[in-house]
């Protein structure tokens, strides 16, 4: 439970950081922090296929996360 937490807390900064990157994206506080959650998967498996590693702990995973917010948010302008 403790994991899923942090995952989901890592996520929301995540898609706030990459709201603030990707600025014009126009989608609002909420649905960025729910984009950063799920960019924290995508991060996650795009880092992974890649073979990059930007390392451990809170700031590996909170980087991880914020390439991953940042490619969904990408996508997502595209469709809308």
């Amino acid at each position: 439970m403790e994991g899923l937490i942090y995952f989901l807390l890592i996520g929301a900064a995540a898609g706030w950081i990459a709201g603030q990157l990707m600025k014009g994206g126009g989608f609002g506080l909420l649905v960025n922090i729910i984009l950063g959650i799920i960019g924290a998967f995508v991060g996650g498996w795009l880092l992974g296929e890649l073979g990059i590693s930007v390392g451990g702990g809170l700031t590996g995973s909170l980087i991880t996360s914020v390439i991953g917010a940042v490619v969904v948010l990408f996508v997502a302008g595209l469709f809308r």
